[in-house]
This record gives structure tokens, C-alpha cells and sequence, in this order.
């Protein structure tokens, strides 16, 4: 078993293909694009909020201040119009054709004065679809008038200071957290970590997964290697530790690279928040974690090596896995949902359960009871599955298909 174990590792590492795809893709590739996503997305935002805005107000002798307030901050730019409130669709098409941002129209009973005019509204026009920041700076002028009205309000109605708070807000919830630090960043993204680590095992298992079983049969060396006097089912299980091992290397090489470069590139804080994050994670959770993750590796590994010994070519091993990918999410999915918790019959479900139970040592809340169902149904379905993966490989018109 261990020296066909060798033989196929040697194999792969001959392999400049499939190294890439293991070591090369996962240290370079991974990082440049979610650091690409977080520049180019940080980047819009920023100028989404440094861009100066045109705007025009339909109406603006009925509110003088607010027109005077939008046109003097320094990103905003009014421009004049001669389009009436009740013209609706030239309003729109005014918009539309990105002449201007936003149109504001301000009805002809607006008034300053809270306790003669009452609850007043202003149209507000603009193309939402995208990011813009059209309705936050429209708020900020809004916001303050309304502050301005409501204290020339109170005065002249001899309201004190702490009455007009206790109007204004008769009731207020202090929140008071009981979560510390761990807890509360480890339900945030405690549920997305067995998701990338459950995919990058499966997609880092499948390119060695199809070459050791069809790429062998398209090749023509499977018929001299069931001719070597090693037990089939040692040939089985030598093949299966290989999909294994490389689809832990890869899950493994992966998050070294992203936890790496996002020690390298974050801001001092960040540093400092990841820093205690993760020294706050015990080394027993740590190793969980990674038992945890033997035995789905296990059900990854014969499950492509099923798929890949029954399949006739390379190209048909790749379309009989492409399925396992969406197979995999799904389960994953249910953790993230939530309500979610590990207890009853999602401590069974397999998959799932390592999801949830990763998401709670993360968090610091792990009941480690939990961990007997979690490690007796998935060990117990991968046993299955690697009896049946040998099986598999004893039949001759499976083989040679």
C-alpha cells in the first residue's frame, strides 16, 4: 500500500500541472484575487464617496435654506432646471440621461415651521441601481435642518432640554453584549471557514483523483499495475492516501498563503485583531479542527476515486465530478443558515455537522460532546465509502469499461 502511496506521489510531483494547481495556484493565485476583489471594490467605494454629485431641486424657492445648504457643500453641484413638480416623467428622463444625479422636489406647502406645516416629504429622484451615495449627503443637509426646526419647535413652546430628549426618544435600549471578542468574530466568519476548507480539499483533490484512475486507463499503465502481485485493495488504498494527501496539501497551502498575505498587507489593527483572533483559539481546537477534516477528506478521496476508476477517459472523469462541487455546498449552505445549531440531527447529518462544529470552536463555544455523533457518522460513511471504492476497483468490467 505505502509503496504504491510513493509511487503515485512521486507521480504527482512530476507533475508540473498538477503542482501548480496544488502549491503555485493556491500561494499566488487565490491571494491576487481576493486582494484584487477587496482593492477594486475599496476603491469604488472610495470614489462613489469622493465624487461630486450634480443635482437640481424642483420647488427650491419653497425651501431656500435647503437649497442653500445642498449647493454650498463641496460635493454637490446644483444645476438649474426649469422642470415643473408635476411634470413626473421629464423629472425621470431628466435623471436618466445622467445629466444630473438626483432631482429633489419640494412641494409648495413646505415650511420651516414644524407646528403649523406638520410631517412634510420631498421627492427624492435618482438611478438607485448602482453605488452611489446620493441619499447619505441628501440626509446629512435633511438631518440638520430637521435638528434646527425641531429645537425653534420646542423653544418657542418653552420645552426643557431633557423633556425634548424624552420626546424625541422616549425609550432607549443600551445594548450590553455578553459575547467577547472571539465569539462575536468567530459567528461572523467562523461559518465561512469550513466552506473554503471543504471546496479547496474537493478541488485540490480532483485533478490528482482523475489522473491516478482514468488518466491511468488512457495511458495505458493501470493494466500493467494490476499485474504487479500487490493486493488490489492495497492499490486502492495507496491511490486513495494520494487524493488525500494532495487534497489536504492544497486546503492546507491555501489558507497558510491567505492568513500570510493578509498578515503582510492589512493595517497595523488588523494585525492586531488577527493577532489576538487567532492566539485566542486553543491548540486543541486547532487539532479538532483537523480531525475533524480527516474523515471528509476520506469521503472526498474515494468518492473521485470511484468516479475516476468507473470513468472511461479523462475529459469523463471531470464531468462525473463537476457535480460533487454543488454536492458539497449544500450542506455547507444549511450550517450558514440561520437557527442552525449543533444539536439533534444536524450533530449526524455529515458535512454539516463538521461545519457547524468548526464555526463553534472558532467561536469558543464548542461542546465537545457533540464531537461523538459528528466523528461516528463521518467516519462511518467514509468506511463505507473507501469499502466500496475497493469493490469498485476488484471488478473487472468497472475497470475496463
Amino acid at each position: 500500500m505505502w509503496l504504491v502511496f510513493k509511487k503515485e506521489v512521486i507521480e504527482l510531483l512530476r507533475d508540473r500541472k498538477t503542482l501548480f494547481f496544488m502549491i503555485a495556484l493556491p500561494l499566488l493565485f487565490f491571494p491576487i484575487i481576493f486582494g484584487g476583489v477587496f482593492y477594486f471594490s475599496g476603491k469604488a467605494i472610495q470614489e462613489a464617496q469622493e465624487k461630486t454629485l450634480k443635482f437640481a431641486v424642483v420647488g427650491g424657492e419653497f425651501a431656500p435654506i435647503l437649497t442653500k445648504q445642498l449647493s454650498a457643500r463641496d460635493d454637490l453641484t446644483i444645476v438649474k432646471t426649469s422642470l415643473s413638480s408635476d411634470d413626473e416623467a421629464g423629472i425621470k428622463a431628466f435623471v436618466k440621461t445622467e445629466k444630473v444625479d438626483f432631482v429633489l422636489v419640494v412641494p409648495s406647502t413646505f415650511s420651516n415651521d414644524v407646528l403649523s406645516s406638520g410631517q412634510q416629504t420631498i421627492m427624492l429622484y435618482l438611478n438607485d441601481a448602482g453605488l452611489n451615495m446620493v441619499q447619505r449627503r441628501v440626509n446629512e443637509v435633511v438631518k440638520e435642518i430637521e435638528n434646527t426646526n425641531q429645537q425653534s419647535a420646542f423653544i418657542s413652546l418653552g420645552v426643557s432640554e431633557a423633556i425634548q430628549e424624552g420626546l424625541l426618544n422616549p425609550i432607549v435600549i443600551e445594548k450590553v453584549s455578553i459575547a467577547d471578542k472571539r465569539e462575536d468574530l468567530g459567528e461572523k466568519i467562523g461559518g465561512f471557514i469550513p466552506y473554503l476548507v471543504f471546496i479547496l480539499c474537493l478541488q485540490g483533490a480532483m485533478l490528482p483523483a482523475t489522473d491516478i484512475g482514468a488518466g491511468e486507463k488512457e495511458r495505458g499503465t493501470l493494466e500493467t499495475l494490476l499485474i504487479t502481485p500487490i493486493p488490489r485493495q492495497d492499490l486502492v488504498m495507496g491511490k486513495f492516501f494520494t487524493i488525500a494527501f494532495a487534497g489536504v496539501t492544497s486546503a492546507m497551502v491555501t489558507i497558510g498563503s491567505m492568513f500570510v498575505w493578509g498578515v503582510l498587507l492589512a493595517q497595523g489593527m488588523a494585525i492586531k485583531l488577527i493577532t489576538e483572533f487567532m492566539g485566542a483559539i486553543s491548540p486543541i481546537d486547532f487539532v479538532l479542527m483537523f480531525l475533524m477534516l480527516v474523515p471528509v477528506v476520506a469521503i472526498f478521496a474515494s468518492l473521485l476515486l470511484s468516479l475516476s476508476i468507473y470513468a472511461r477517459s479523462f475529459k469523463e472523469a471531470q464531468g462525473y465530478m463537476t457535480p460533487l462541487v454543488f454536492l458539497t455546498i449544500i450542506p455547507i449552505i444549511i450550517a450558514l443558515l440561520p437557527g442552525i445549531e449543533l444539536k439533534g440531527v444536524y450533530a449526524w447529518i455529515p458535512l454539516t455537522n463538521v461545519a457547524l462544529a468548526m464555526k463553534e470552536l472558532i467561536k469558543g463555544t464548542m461542546d465537545y460532546m457533540a464531537l461523538i455523533p459528528i466523528f461516528v457518522s463521518t467516519s462511518v460513511i467514509a468506511g463505507l465509502l473507501i469499502a466500496f471504492c475497493v469493490y469498485w476497483f476488484k471488478r473487472e468490467k468497472v475497470l475496463f469499461r
